[in-house]
């Protein structure tokens, strides 16, 4: 996952990658980060442990956060799991912690969103990942659809600094049976006006990667090895090209609205 995810925006297409701090590899990446300062690298607030046998827990010790973890000590596979036994002052704690551990690892944040979605489908959780992120003058994913989802109105609960999303896009499962490449051509020829938020997971179909995802098809090594393969070719810059998007940055946002 980081080196497809440092080839694709070193020599691709992509403008942005955010880092999982809980995982195993964080050092790697965060050790890119340091001697790349100009990358757009933000956090994927981590409250899930999904796969079957690469796991992690949370980096706030467990005593302190124990509606976090399972028996195992993991963090809880799916997200129905962490609702049902997680507080918001847990779920608060941890996302600050991995803001704060990310910065001891020499990582300038540029953004912070959410892994699985798991802080951003419950409204107490949604309002700790938002007050982390002001208090750290880091923007946050924010879909505009959200307030419905949640149903709120989102303008009660944002600021003037914080930017939503206009649109989402992200493959389904039934894109990857049908070709990953022809849904995002096809996906870039008809982005509406606004800001539009592309979901990609990059990385090699490998051993390591194909260890990683066992047992789950759905955005899998076969599948991230397609994202890697399309947003790292020339027909993608080709794409956007011609659609005249404009690829831009969180950290274009951190910093000209969020820190100005």
């Amino acid at each position: 996952e980081n080196a497809a995810s440092i080839t694709a925006m070193d020599k691709g297409s992509v403008s942005s990658a955010s880092i999982m701090v809980p995982t195993p590899w964080f050092p790697e990446i965060a050790a890119y980060a340091q001697t790349h300062p100009a990358a757009d690298l933000g956090l994927h607030i981590t409250l899930t442990s999904e796969w079957k046998y690469y796991k992690w827990g949370p980096v706030t010790a467990k005593e302190k956060v124990p509606g976090l973890v399972n028996k195992n000590g993991f963090l809880y596979s799916s997200v129905d799991s962490v609702y049902q036994t997680a507080s918001a002052a847990e779920v608060e704690t941890e996302i600050r912690n991995q803001v704060i551990r990310a910065k001891q690892f020499g990582v300038d944040p540029t953004h912070l969103d959410a892994h699985m979605g798991a802080a951003l489908q419950r409204l107490d959780y949604f309002r700790a990942y938002l007050k982390v992120g002001h208090e750290f003058k880091i923007p946050v994913f924010i879909p505009r659809i959200l307030g419905a989802g949640l149903k709120v109105k989102l303008d009660t609960i944002v600021s003037d600094k914080d930017v939503l999303v206009d649109h989402i896009l992200s493959a389904s499962p039934q894109d990857f049976k049908t070709g990953l490449a022809n849904f995002y051509t096809n996906s870039i020829k008809n982005v509406k006006p606004g800001l539009t938020y592309l979901i990609i997971h990059t990385a090699y179909n490998d051993d390591e990667m194909r260890a990683v995802t066992i047992d789950h098809p759905d955005w899998g090594a076969a599948w991230r090895q397609e994202d890697f393969d399309f947003f790292s070719s020339p027909e993608c810059k080709k794409a956007l090209s011609e659609n005249n998007i404009y690829v831009i940055t969180w950290k274009e946002i951190r910093d000209k609205i969020v820190r100005k």
